[in-house]
C-alpha cells in the first residue's frame, strides 16, 4: 500500500468556472469584492491586472490570495491603503473562513484569490473604520459564494485478464472507487481507478479485490489527483 503524501486530504475552495462578484457600500466608498480560484500567484496576479483594467478609474485594487492544500502560500497588497488595513484584513478573512458555523465545516478555505475594488466616496474611514471595511468586503463575498470540497484521491491499477476486466470494474466501481480509464496488453487489461486518500478505505477495496480475484490481482499505486467533490 501506498504512504499518503503529506498535508491534508481535503480543503474548501471555490467553485470553479467563473468569478464571484460582490459590492458593499461604506460612507459612500464602494467597496466591490471579486474572487477567483487559482492555482498559483501568476493566476493571482492576473486577476489583479485585469481589474485594474477593469476598473481603471478606482482609487485602490487592493489583493489576497491563499494557495496550496496546506495554505502555504499567503500573500495580500495594500495598493495604496495605510500600511495593514486593506491586504492584511482580506488575508485574515480567506485564512478564517468557516471557522464557526456556514458553509464550510473548519477554516481551511485554499486556492482563492480576492481583489477588492475600491472608489472613494469621500468620507474618510480611518485606520480601524478601512480594515472593517476590507474584511466585511471578503467576508461578505465568501458567505455567498459557491464553495466546493477539493478531495485527494489515490490512482491506482489494477491488472486482470481480459475476460475478467467488466466484472472487476463494474465490483471496483459499486465499492465507490472512481474509475479512471484501462489500457491493454496482450493478455491482460489494467483497470485504472481513484480511491478517497483514507487508510481504511483502500484497504477496503484491496480486500474486495482480493476476494473477486481469489488473491491474484493487487492494486498498484501509480500517483494522487485532486478532485472536486460531486455536488
Amino acid at each position: 500500500m501506498p504512504t499518503a503524501p503529506p498535508g491534508p486530504n481535503s480543503y474548501t475552495t471555490l467553485a470553479a468556472g467563473q468569478d464571484f462578484r460582490n459590492e458593499i457600500a461604506i460612507r459612500r466608498s464602494r467597496f466591490i469584492t471579486v474572487l477567483r480560484r487559482v492555482e498559483d500567484e501568476t493566476g493571482a496576479r492576473a486577476l489583479v491586472a485585469e481589474l485594474r483594467r477593469e476598473f481603471y478609474g478606482a482609487r485602490h485594487h487592493c489583493s489576497a490570495f491563499v494557495l496550496g492544500p496546506g495554505r502555504s502560500v499567503r500573500r495580500s497588497n495594500d495598493d495604496g491603503e495605510p500600511s495593514g488595513t486593506a491586504g492584511a484584513p482580506m488575508l485574515d478573512a480567506l485564512l478564517k473562513h468557516g471557522s464557526g458555523a456556514g458553509t464550510v465545516p473548519s477554516a481551511d478555505l485554499s486556492d482563492v484569490c480576492a481583489v477588492v475594488v475600491r472608489y472613494f466616496g469621500g468620507i474618510l474611514l480611518g485606520a480601524g473604520g478601512l480594515v472593517r471595511a476590507y474584511s466585511e468586503s471578503v467576508g461578505t463575498a465568501l458567505e455567498l459564494a459557491p464553495l466546493v470540497r477539493r478531495n485527494r484521491l489515490q490512482l491506482f491499477t489494477v491488472s486482470v485478464p481480459h475476460a475478467d476486466a467488466g466484472r472487476v470494474e463494474n465490483e471496483l466501481r459499486t465499492a465507490g472507487c472512481v474509475m479512471t480509464g484501462n489500457s491493454y496488453g496482450a493478455e491482460r487489461t489494467d483497470v485504472g481507478l481513484a480511491i478517497a486518500d483514507d487508510a481504511a478505505v483502500i484497504a477496503a477495496v484491496q480486500d474486495r479485490l482480493a476476494s473477486l480475484s481469489a488473491g491474484h490481482s493487487t492494486l498498484v499505486p501509480v500517483g494522487v489527483d485532486w478532485v472536486d467533490a460531486a455536488s
